[in-house]
């Protein structure tokens, strides 16, 4: 094989890559997943990750 045939070969796999990301990507099954992660920068202004958990705020005791 020569070099350009290689050359050839990688472009294929790599757009096969990405054909099989874009399915993967707008597939129903992975809409309501997407979703709860787009949603989800908005609800951790709503609750802390831990309950017991304060802001660097309030923990500051260095002053």
């Amino acid at each position: 094989m020569d070099y350009g045939t290689i050359r050839g070969l990688f472009t294929l796999l790599i757009f096969a890559l990405f054909i099989v990301i874009v399915i993967w990507s707008y597939s129903k099954k992975r809409q309501s997943s997407f979703d709860e992660i787009a949603n989800s920068i908005l609800d951790d202004d709503l609750k802390p990750a831990h309950p017991n958990q304060q802001s660097k705020q309030e923990t500051n005791n260095n002053v």
